[in-house]
């Protein structure tokens, strides 16, 4: 479920989706986990950050340094809300090369969205010679030029590639039919904790929702899951996804997108999503100033 508010609030460590209620263990939703799809409704980067902050936290609770996420897969199958939650972890399998483990949001005890991780202990690369597409194949997966986005770990307006327009955090721009990228700085998962790599990916990798479902008239399908592969994790916080296919029938589409940083591709991003004309999300009406903070110009 993309289309993400990016409405910071400040603290001395950061802007974060969630505040933690220590008494309680409640994760409480802040601004900017807030969503255009609806009032009260909270974005799939949120949502997905939080059952990754707990996935990884169960891992490293096992004491498993070993491993490394290797795969994630998210159902948004009820729309999160802007009242506290609790995610639920539990070790369906763990072994000496690999640890299983899923994860659960709940509000009210109410399941809203699951998640499996599986991570993976690397043991090194084989003798033998596999087929990979060179890099020829992905030349055009490149971030932004450092003079445009430098690096950085704070979180920022994602910039936006489209083929017709090029980079920019003018969401204006990009409301077409072209191919589109994106590049994002991911924030902490909770204010007041520094994100880590897999959060990070985990958490943005709803954006492929955003690159594979934008076009001329908005964001015009809602996206329910999203399945993250990784073949190593990334090289920090900043993000980038950029389409590859989309196919759609009916209302129903998938979409794919490539998830690469500034080391080079990682893995692969697949989402499910439905045609929700009655809820467009229209980014030409748009615009977002510098602090994060989103202006919508009459009738958006």
């Amino acid at each position: 479920m993309t289309a993400a508010s990016t409405s910071s609030p400040d603290s001395p460590t950061g802007p974060g989706y969630y505040r933690l209620d220590e008494a309680t263990g409640e994760l409480l939703a802040t601004d900017l986990a807030a969503s255009m799809w609806g009032e009260n409704h909270l974005h799939g980067v949120a949502v997905s950050g939080a059952m990754a902050r707990a996935l990884e936290h169960r891992v490293a609770e096992l004491g498993r340094a070993d491993l490394r996420p290797a795969r994630y897969t998210v159902d948004l199958f009820r729309p999160a809300t802007t009242d506290p939650c609790v995610v639920r972890t539990e070790v369906v399998r763990e072994g000496n090369r690999l640890c299983l483990v899923d994860a659960t949001y709940l509000q009210d005890d109410v399941a809203v969205a699951r998640a499996s991780g599986l991570f993976l202990r690397a043991t090194g690369s084989t003798a033998g010679e596999t087929w990979s597409p060179g890099s020829g194949a992905e030349s055009d997966l490149v971030p932004p030029p450092l003079e445009i986005a430098p690096v950085t770990t704070e979180a920022h307006v994602p910039f936006i590639h489209s083929d017709d327009v090029g980079w920019s955090q003018d969401f204006t721009q990009h409301q077409n039919a072209s191919r589109k990228q994106s590049w994002s700085t991911g924030p902490s998962v909770v204010v007041g904790e520094a994100p880590t790599p897999f959060q990070a990916v985990a958490s943005l990798a709803d954006g492929a929702s955003l690159v594979t479902n934008w076009g001329s008239l908005g964001v015009e399908h809602i996206n329910t899951d999203i399945t993250l592969v990784l073949a190593r994790e990334p090289d920090g916080v900043s993000i980038g996804l950029a389409a590859t296919d989309r196919r759609e029938d009916g209302g129903i589409a998938v979409g794919t997108a490539a998830v690469f940083d500034r080391s080079g591709r990682l893995g692969t991003v697949v989402v499910s999503a439905l045609a929700n004309a009655k809820r467009v999300v229209d980014f030409a009406r748009v615009e977002y100033a510098d602090d994060g903070t989103r202006r919508t110009s009459p009738g958006a």
